[in-house]
């Protein structure tokens, strides 16, 4: 394989844009294992009060990431954060206007690998989400595993992540006075499986707990469509029924977490790696859909607002595809 790369003559702003992804990257794969390294090994050396502390001040404020975490400003408007918007670059496109009186469930899709789009746009201010959408607080659900990662649950916490568990959700959406919105990767971790360029296939066809959500909440239900999220990463061949997809899929049901094995560019080399390629994502957040308050829906009323919510999320995508450079020819399939 020949090796494309990067020329020395790159500008500066350019690196710190790359630098800004590769910490992305890393704390995705690498920093919640370090931060249990460094929180058993303090235990054995002079600084084990520090972990010590640290272990008391978890006990209590164990309940925190279901109350609705513990955002800080400071890390949202981190500069950070504007260099990985302006790498691929990320845009956050408003369609309709959302009343900050009232609560919604935004259901993101596709996953992608890394949830690249949804990150930018709802766990930090580089796409200025409080600008356009304003009296709005954004919140995205992450596996609730991480949230057990001593550290690590703070550095989530601080970009408004929570757990995505019923108990994290409905405190959310319960707060009085409304201006709060749900964000949830519908497809999960299972969907980042398909996640490759050209890929839009959502898994959604049987995902209807977030809709059962909205109406046990009275919360607004808005699709939102991220163009580009599958383009980031190439991923190895893993089709149904063969030994690799088999693995994945096992190891997601056991451990709530996917493996997908993807790849892209790398930090001095456009050849391989595991950063991703400076491809444009353009999240377009639709129309709300009212919901009517029932604390018991049956499940015939889930299936006809499910089905509503479908057919919104394909009006959505047909109707911006040719604006963000998906072919005429591609539809929305579900599985």
């Amino acid at each position: 394989m020949k090796i494309e790369f990067a020329p020395r003559s790159i500008p500066f702003v350019r690196r710190l844009q790359t630098a800004s992804v590769l910490q992305w990257v890393f704390s995705f794969l690498g920093l919640a294992q370090c931060c249990i390294v460094i929180f058993f090994a303090l235990l054995f050396t002079r600084f084990w009060l520090i972990s010590v502390l640290y272990a008391a001040w978890w006990a209590l404020d164990w309940e925190t990431p279901s109350r609705g975490g513990r955002k800080i400003h400071r890390v949202r408007n981190g500069a950070a954060w504007r260099y990985m918007k302006d790498y691929f670059p990320v845009t956050l496109v408003k369609t309709a206007e959302l009343d900050p009186a009232k609560n919604y469930i935004f259901g993101f899709h596709p996953h992608g690998v890394l949830v690249a789009g949804a990150f930018l746009n709802f766990c930090t201010e580089a796409t200025g989400f409080s600008k356009i959408f304003p009296g709005l607080t954004p919140h995205l659900m992450m596996l609730t595993l991480w949230f057990r990662v001593p550290f690590f649950r703070d550095y989530l916490m601080s970009g408004g992540l929570i757990p995505s568990d019923k108990g994290s959700a409905s405190y959310v959406l319960r707060k009085p006075g409304g201006g709060n919105v749900l964000t949830i990767a519908v497809g999960g971790a299972q969907e980042a499986l398909d996640a490759r360029p050209g890929a839009f296939t959502l898994l959604l066809a049987n995902r209807k707990g977030f809709v059962r959500l909205a109406m046990e909440n009275g919360a607004s239900l808005v699709p939102v469509f991220s163009f580009g999220e599958n383009e980031l990463f190439d991923q190895v061949e893993n089709p149904k029924g063969s030994w690799l997809r088999w693995t994945q899929e096992r190891l997601q049901r056991l451990m709530g977490i996917s493996l997908p094995l993807f790849h892209a560019r790398g930090i001095f080399q456009y050849s391989f790696g595991l950063l991703p390629y400076r491809r444009p994502i353009y999240t377009v957040v639709g129309k709300p859909i009212q919901v009517e308050k029932k604390c018991n829906p049956s499940q015939e009323e889930v299936d006809d607002l499910h089905r509503k919510y479908m057919e919104e999320l394909c009006a959505l995508f047909e109707e911006h595809k040719l604006k963000y450079n998906v072919p005429e020819d591609k539809h929305l399939s579900f599985i």
